[in-house]
């Protein structure tokens, strides 16, 4: 029974953590009051002759209060994404609510800060998002029946403001939790064998990259074009308007290029160079990365934390550099399949991938981490390029366009194939090892809200006390 209760508290946490995503990601709740300076203390009682004043309060939670119309909003936008409602009930719905309001409470008494910069660059992307669904920005006004966009905005930035304290303050209390191997060894051998998962097929995977080369006369144009707008934004042009029209970072241009780091942040070393060199208000000259050529300017130092905009632009690739790299993988496949050299030596001294290449060109899950690839699971991309492969053999050169436009040629082999099988410890620890990680986080985050829920003014009112709720609302 341990793996069948594990997984239904799987279910009500990552129905907590899906809705959080949900609510994040499709901006489904309406925008929140906050009851200004009250902390963890009960607000002065509404007379009754005033209580249909403000009609809708159904809860507070430390700040911040509920309304009822929250609840009808959450099962209509769900619907409207295709989702279904039928099993989640007005008290499930209030309930993840209280979890989000409590959330970003406590973000609040532990100095969880969301700058301003943070709100408008999140606003920005999602208003891009929704604009391109509907076709204006008028439409999206209209849905939220607001008068203005600035007053939609207005309405909006308070939305995103509070989910992203609520992200924070989950990430913190999920990333504090650790595991040793005696845990999950204690947690494997507590599973009766007729209730060891069963983990599908799965192989393992690996491949040479060659990257055409760039001539030195292409990489020239894109550090001119680079250093006219440096000029025109020292000459007071907007840097964030140019990264919305030429940066070729998908992940950054549609919020004007910004970006929020420490030195910790997984960006490459190169960036993180420039970046921490500069003052504030300082544009660097262009410099090159592995995935082209930036500029950076910088908006604000905080301590160890800088907040950035960046232009990406990478050089084209010619016709004539393509074709040489193809030329040379063919002529690397040929060697492999003629046995002069291994696949796993070929990568070690001719891939362009640094990532793959000191492994003997082994892909690494970015999922789990390791080098399994659940078939179920995989990349449709990458499953379309493996599937038909049989053990040992070697790909056709393929090309290969990233999300950032970037084209390589590669040749793919599949090292080891996995059967469908029941859970087994030494072959499946990394699994092993994350199903235990997550039971133990479910306990803390259990244990966290039935700490804060003790220190924190909690009201609800009317019907809904009637509620039976997975978490102590009521104090009872």
């Amino acid at each position: 029974m341990l793996l069948k209760k594990l997984q239904l508290k799987t279910i009500d946490y990552r129905f907590g953590l899906t809705m959080c995503f949900l609510l994040f990601f499709n901006s489904v709740i309406s925008a929140q009051e906050i009851i200004k300076d009250v902390v963890a203390e009960k607000p002065a009682e509404v007379p009754s002759t005033q209580k249909r004043k403000i009609d809708g309060i159904i809860a507070t939670v430390g700040d911040y209060i509920v309304l009822d119309s929250d609840i009808d909003k959450g099962f209509l936008e769900i619907s409207a994404q295709g989702g279904s409602v039928k099993d989640i009930t007005r008290c499930q719905m209030l309930g993840k609510l209280l979890e989000d309001k409590l959330y970003a409470h406590q973000a609040v008494q532990d100095s969880i800060i969301v700058s301003d910069a943070e709100v408008r660059s999140m606003m920005e992307e999602r208003l891009t998002y929704m604009t391109q669904q509907v076709g204006d920005i008028n439409k999206v006004v209209a849905y939220y029946k607001k008068n203005s966009v600035e007053e939609f905005k207005t309405y909006f930035a308070d939305i995103l403001k509070e989910q992203k304290l609520a992200s924070e303050m989950t990430k913190k209390i999920v990333d504090a939790v650790e595991i040793t191997p005696e845990e999950v060894r204690n947690f494997f051998k507590k599973i009766p064998k007729d209730e060891l998962p069963t983990f599908g097929a799965e192989m393992e995977v690996a491949q040479i990259v060659i990257e055409p080369k760039v001539s030195d006369a292409d990489k020239q144009k894109v550090k001119d074009k680079l250093n006219a707008i440096r000029k025109d934004v020292l000459e007071g042009s907007s840097f964030a308007t140019k990264a919305v029209l030429y940066s070729q970072d998908p992940g950054s241009s549609p919020n004007g290029g910004y970006y929020k780091m420490t030195r910790k942040t997984p960006f490459v070393k190169e960036f993180k160079d420039v970046a921490f060199s500069l003052q504030q208000g300082e544009i660097s000259e262009p410099f090159e990365t592995t995935f082209g050529f930036h500029i950076i300017m910088i908006d604000k130092i905080k301590g160890q934390e800088v907040e950035l905009r960046h232009i990406l632009i990478s050089p084209t690739v010619s016709e004539d550099a393509l074709k040489e790299a193809k030329e040379k993988i063919t002529n690397i496949r040929s060697k492999i399949i003629n046995k002069e050299i291994s696949f796993a030596d070929a990568a070690r001294t001719e891939s362009d991938e640094k990532e793959t290449r000191a492994n003997g060109g082994t892909l690494v899950n970015p999922t789990s981490q390791d080098t399994r690839f659940e078939l179920t699971k995989m990349d449709p991309t990458l499953y379309s390029q493996v599937s038909n492969l049989k053990d040992d053999e070697i790909s056709q050169p393929l090309l290969n366009t990233d999300d950032k436009g970037k084209k390589t040629y590669k040749l793919i082999t599949v090292t080891n194939r996995i059967d469908a099988h029941t859970a087994d410890y030494a072959k499946d620890y990394t699994k092993i090892k994350e199903l235990a990680l997550k039971e133990k986080q479910i306990t803390a985050i259990a244990k966290w809200f039935d700490t804060k829920i003790k220190d924190t003014y909690i009201k609800i009112i009317g019907e809904y006390r009637d509620c039976t709720f997975t978490n102590n609302w009521l104090k009872k």
